[in-house]
């Protein structure tokens, strides 16, 4: 069963899929089915706040996308305490970044440092709240244009849509107020860029990785949505590779 708040949108993945899903009428409906074992939400943060909660105490386990939301301290200890009382899971790709799984390794011993550094295409950042708050026009930019720098906990408010990367990176490491972020809006990038810097106790871990945008949505990375599907083919899987 899917549901998307915009039906058209539920209609038309529905179209491609070879089994066609049922469309829920709401996400109440989705939750209530008790066929249904875990739900993904591939939708927003604010989609995450309405219904982690509400899914875990139905007794589904939960797949989250949008993993800036889980920054929100309260509802973080909320979705861990209703999961820990169900006895579910809450699974977070590893998105569009690669090295989570030895950053994790990584924290079990202090860590010193963590930097995140994302270069987009200018028309990436459309609508993220810095840039109309900011009343910044992307379309006139000729060179990089550094439009934030500070903790993650700041960055995933001011583009919701677009860092979600530095929620999971805080999550794996040293949490968001000490993870710093860097984002850059540069009109000759064709792909989008992460790069990330760890410092702590067992040495430094250096990364970088260059996504192609999304077909239908440049504001995210066309791995995250594959990362999704290898996740869902290791929560399945009978050997689990990597930490």
């Amino acid at each position: 069963m899917i549901y998307d708040i915009v039906r058209k949108h539920a209609e038309r993945l529905a179209s491609t899929l070879s089994r066609r899903p049922k469309i829920a009428e709401d996400a109440d409906e989705l939750l209530e089915d008790e066929k249904i074992q875990l739900v993904i939400e591939a939708a927003s943060q604010d989609a995450v706040r309405q219904y982690a909660v509400k899914a875990l105490s139905k007794g589904k386990d939960l797949m989250v996308m949008s993993t800036g939301a889980l920054i929100d301290d309260e509802l973080f200890r909320e979705i861990s305490r209703i999961a820990k009382e169900q006895g579910r899971k809450v699974y977070l790709p590893s998105g569009a970044i690669v090295g989570l799984d030895n950053i994790k390794a990584a924290a079990v011993r202090p860590i010193e440092e963590v930097t995140l550094v994302t270069r987009k295409p200018p028309r990436s950042f459309e609508g993220a709240p810095l840039i109309a708050k900011q009343r910044i026009d992307l379309s006139t930019l000729d060179k990089p244009l550094v439009l934030f720098e500070g903790p993650a906990r700041e960055a995933v408010k001011l583009f919701p849509k677009n860092v979600n990367v530095s929620a999971s990176l805080s999550l794996a490491g040293i949490g968001p107020d000490r993870t710093k972020v860097k984002i850059i809006a540069d009109p000759q990038a064709k792909n989008i860029s992460h790069e990330i810097h760890v410092k702590g106790e067992f040495g430094e871990i250096i990364t970088r990785t260059l996504n192609k945008p999304f077909p239908e949505n440049p504001k995210t990375s066309y791995i995250a949505a594959l990362s999704a599907i290898a996740t869902l083919r290791k929560i399945c899987g009978s050997i689990i590779i990597g930490t």
